[in-house]
């Protein structure tokens, strides 16, 4: 009998090696990059708002209810962003595991405090917290990985703040006065005050939403007066609004930011630390001038 425990011992070795992946799924291609970064090799990934997407006005498809049905973890943003994944997680029947990134998160409000801003993850702080939470979710659904999701956690959070820190000092000589920049999009509040810059959108919280006349005499009035130097298109909004704001008031174009979606992956912006990254250097960039 302890010769035939011996012998298949390796074969459960195997076996336990040979586990298929726990499947998850992501609201949006940012919650896709960190759940494979923390998800230590155990996990696959379904993207449902694909890359250069729009995650606030998204329309599920049946194959999305299929892929939530499936799943064992299913990660959402919250504070309103990615509010259709309520219907979607209650009509397909998923019983599994919710992480919600920001949990943890203190919500700010959107400019005029209106509504809640949803994009928490432009203050790397916040980043930090969607990294602790997804890995809590991911332990959840998966006693048995902890060690490595708790690892691959930390050694990410270790990342990100090395990242902070890195886009601090590219503000540091940038006097006060020239921390203005426009967007077509109110999406970087977050980041704006983490680093003490002034975000001016035409667009509020829905990126379907057309911008009034009055708003946008408002704003270009704006940007004359105070000089702001450029204005940059955004990934996932339409192009004609920055093209027009930058006819009407002299500023230049300033290139291309990512605020709500990744990049593909041969883009500038393929990774969470990637579009950090890319984004401040195009908006120092524009503040010296």
């Amino acid at each position: 009998m302890r010769r035939r425990l011996l012998l298949a011992a390796p074969a459960l070795l195997t076996l336990a090696a040979e586990a298929p992946p726990i499947p998850t799924v992501a609201s949006f291609s940012l919650l896709t990059d960190m759940l494979r970064r923390i998800g230590a090799g155990r996990i696959t990934v379904t993207t449902l708002v694909p890359v250069d997407g729009d995650a606030h006005g998204y329309q599920p498809r049946p194959a999305d209810a299929r892929a939530v049905s499936g799943a064992q973890l299913v990660a959402v943003n919250g504070l309103g962003l990615d509010h259709w994944m309520d219907r979607l997680i209650q009509s397909s029947g998923f019983k599994g595991t919710v992480a919600v990134a920001t949990a943890a998160v203190t919500p700010r409000s959107m400019a005029g405090g209106t509504a809640t801003d949803p994009h928490a993850w432009q203050d790397p702080r916040n980043g930090i917290l969607y990294a602790r939470a997804l890995a809590a979710a991911l332990v959840a659904a998966d006693p048995s990985g902890a060690t490595g999701y708790r690892a691959a956690a930390e050694a990410y959070v270790a990342d990100i703040q090395q990242t902070d820190a890195w886009i601090e000092a590219q503000y540091t000589a940038i006097p006060a006065g020239s921390r203005r920049v426009i967007t077509t999009h109110d999406a970087f509040g977050y980041y704006g005050a983490r680093y003490g810059i002034e975000f001016l959108a035409a667009q509020g919280l829905s990126t379907e939403a057309e911008p009034s006349a009055k708003a946008i005499a408002a704003l270009v009035a704006q940007i004359r007066r105070e000089k702001v130097r450029a204005v940059f298109l955004e990934n996932m909004t339409n192009p004609r609004l920055a093209q027009m704001l930058a006819r009407e008031t002299g500023a230049v174009l300033g290139g291309t930011v990512y605020s709500d979606a990744l990049s593909g992956p041969k883009g500038p912006a393929a990774t969470y630390l990637d579009m950090l990254r890319h984004n401040t250097g195009l908006f120092a960039a524009s503040m010296r001038g």
